[in-house]
């Protein structure tokens, strides 16, 4: 996987160009004939005072370029007259009073090893370049970002440049890229896989950490700090999603991130975190008791929510969907409620609710995507194929006794069924008890 090229240092080992280029190959046989590819940096994000959030690369255009760095862009022409304008990246044309407030900014040497791109231009020649193209040009595909619960207050780069090139060149055809990529995205080839494997080693170090630290009257956040320290150390570049360490009743707060309660005595702490390497994102969920041993009823309510693991991962297959294998957990959820006592086959004929009542003790979804983002492109319908790595993550919160369980892996679909990736990771009550302290 590793490249021969001397290419700009990252945390994580050079991942072979190769890797970059068939991305681009792929997404140009996708285009209509006469079209122009445009993919931006994600912007630098405002933090406070002259401050800027520490910066994460647009997941798509890591995906065809391996840039990492801010203010770049990617121009696909692929039926371009000439050859070395079918392929163009635009990065930050550096200087020395620029290198000696930020660091070393990309050669376009390095931007040409990295990528697997030979024409490399200064961002100052994009606009002068894009135009010269345009009139060989039919249609204008962007990437606009296209998810159908995130609607941010700032739009992204992508968008802010398509509004304002329609009223300049009006007469052109523009396309939409999301579709495009979402669906090249889905299926991950083995060196993806192989990233993610790094991801999820990292992870499992951090996890093992945490059981050999934790103790009553601990705060959650030093929980936190112990994985993050485990990540740091390990080549990842930190957390893939902010964790959530939730001891006690936090732990039926399914988005609870604020981790900075006591970890009492008697109490169960779940967590949900995962490692991020070379971008691409690990995610686990692990339920353990503080002291290092189960209590009855915990044990109880531990062992029901592995078995809902183990019957879920077995219904991940090919042609399976998100939406039908979440009905089937959650009326496998439905008879574990009754035989709980949570409530009865004669509360359920009655409900009239669009919910059933196992919403009440589980709330959320079986599973989603998983790949350069927590969260990655495909619907809850996308019909599983060989390739597709998805999370299983079952789960039950019961408030009133201040209990919330989750237990998640990452899933490959293989042509047989599929592959646990998080196999190794402890997951059996007897094997997270005898490994605390």
């Amino acid at each position: 996987m590793l490249n021969e090229y001397k290419v700009y240092i990252m945390r994580y080992n050079p991942i072979d160009n190769n890797f970059f280029r068939e991305k681009r190959q792929k997404l140009c046989k996708k285009l209509k004939p006469g079209s122009i590819a445009l993919f931006f940096a994600n912007y630098q994000m405002p933090r406070n005072g002259d401050q800027y959030h520490t910066y994460r690369q647009n997941s798509d255009f890591f995906y065809l370029t391996g840039i990492e760095q801010e203010k770049s862009i990617l121009l696909l022409a692929p039926d371009a007259p000439a050859k070395d304008m079918r392929e163009v990246l635009f990065i930050l044309r550096s200087n020395k009073l620029l290198e000696v407030w930020e660091g070393h900014k990309l050669t376009h040497e390095e931007a040409a090893n990295v990528s697997g791109i030979h024409t490399i231009k200064p961002t100052d020649d994009f606009e002068s370049i894009f135009h010269n193209l345009t009139t060989n040009a039919k249609y204008i595909y962007f990437n606009v970002p296209e998810l159908p619960k995130f609607n941010p207050e700032i739009a992204a780069r992508d968008a802010d440049f398509a509004c304002n090139l329609r009223n300049k060149y009006p007469l052109h055809q523009y396309e939409r890229l999301a579709p495009v990529m979402q669906e090249l995205r889905l299926i991950k080839s083995e060196d993806e896989i192989h990233l993610i494997k790094e991801a999820i080693k990292i992870t499992a170090n951090a996890f093992k950490k945490v059981l050999t630290e934790v103790k009553s009257g601990m705060k959650e956040y030093e929980l936190e700090a112990l994985i993050a320290y485990e990540f740091i150390r390990n080549g990842s570049s930190g957390h893939a999603y902010p964790p959530i360490i939730a001891s006690g009743k936090n732990a039926c707060i399914l988005h609870y991130t604020e981790n900075h309660d006591l970890c009492n005595q008697g109490d169960l702490i779940l967590m949900d975190f995962g490692a991020e390497y070379a971008n691409y994102a690990a995610d686990l969920s692990r339920t353990i008791p503080v002291d290092g041993k189960f209590t009855k009823r915990q044990r109880e309510l531990y062992d029901i929510t592995l078995k809902v693991f183990y019957y879920a991962r077995s219904l991940m297959v090919p042609g399976a969907t998100i939406n039908s294998f979440h009905d089937k957990v959650c009326k496998m959820w439905e008879e574990e409620h009754i035989k709980l006592g949570l409530y009865t086959k004669e509360d359920v004929k009655k409900n009239k609710e669009e919910n059933g009542l196992w919403f009440e003790y589980y709330m959320h979804g079986t599973s989603h995507f998983l790949g350069l983002d927590v969260h990655d492109p495909g619907t809850k319908d996308t019909k599983f194929e060989p390739g597709m790595i998805l999370t299983c993550e079952p789960g039950i919160y019961i408030a009133k006794e201040g209990i919330g369980i989750r237990i998640e892996n990452d899933i490959l679909i293989t042509e047989e069924g599929n592959i646990d990736l998080m196999e190794s990771i402890p997951i059996q009550a007897e094997e997270i008890e005898n490994l605390i302290h």
